[in-house]
């Protein structure tokens, strides 16, 4: 029996442009993309600066910096457009925000013509954003604000970069996922070592004596509700361990 049949090939994948509307005629001009395989990033990535021939508007070069002169030489989507649904085909694309990502990759194929279809014929769309606002409701959710949230190191983001937001993003999503599976027992899980190893650990907390369950007293219990209160004052009744 095959172990691997039913794991996930997840792609997290985002996307740099001229602009914020397609139908303003902007175009992709950055693909960065990273592979996920139960829940290990695999280094299968996928990068590509495009030639989008048009000028980003000034408010999109001071996000991601990449100049016209840069995208000069670079080839077009046209160029490398096989290549990329080869890559993304069958996969589970991640993407945050991802009708923006989706709706561009959409105008490109569609500047191609009919033939190309949608990026949803070839691959399934998770948005990492409408989970992240699932899990935090009433919170920022945006890139900078999950990697505060789950203390993951996003210092050297000065600017925005398709491949370097990609990385980012699958850290975060297997953040909110869980984190591992795996425990750092071996890279293969069923193997008779993993197992071993699984098993040993599972001995060891059989053993171990049951922990001490200390209840708050009324006391506690009482200054706990108070700060909940105060909390809920403050926030405009917002306080999430209320609602």
């Amino acid at each position: 029996m095959d172990a691997n049949k039913d794991v996930i090939r997840q792609i997290v994948l985002d996307t740099e442009t001229t602009g914020l509307e397609p139908s303003q005629g902007h175009r992709v001009i950055e693909i960065g993309a990273v592979e996920v395989i139960g829940r290990t990033q695999t280094g299968n990535h996928y990068h590509q600066y495009l030639q989008p021939d048009r000028e980003s508007d000034e408010a999109a070069l001071n996000v991601h910096g990449i100049t016209t002169e840069f995208l000069a030489d670079k080839p077009r989507f046209a160029d490398v457009v096989e290549d990329f649904l080869n890559y993304v085909k069958g996969a589970q694309l991640i993407i945050h925000n991802a009708p923006f990502d989706v709706g561009f990759i959409n105008n490109e194929l569609k500047l191609l013509g009919p033939k190309w279809g949608k990026i949803e014929d070839y691959c399934t769309i998770l948005d990492s954003l409408v989970m992240a606002r699932g899990k935090h409701p009433g919170q920022k959710n945006n890139l900078d604000a999950l990697c505060r949230r789950y203390d993951i190191n996003n210092s050297h983001r000065e600017l925005h970069g398709a491949l370097l937001d990609s990385e980012i993003l699958a850290d975060v999503y297997l953040a909110m996922t869980g984190g591992q599976v795996s425990l750092g027992l071996g890279a293969d899980a069923s193997s008779t070592e993993g197992s071993a190893n699984a098993t040993a650990i599972r001995r060891l907390a059989a053993d171990r004596p049951r922990l001490k369950v200390q209840m708050a007293t009324e006391e506690e219990v009482e200054a706990h509700e108070k700060r909940l209160e105060t909390i809920q004052k403050v926030s405009d009744g917002k306080c999430v361990w209320l609602n």
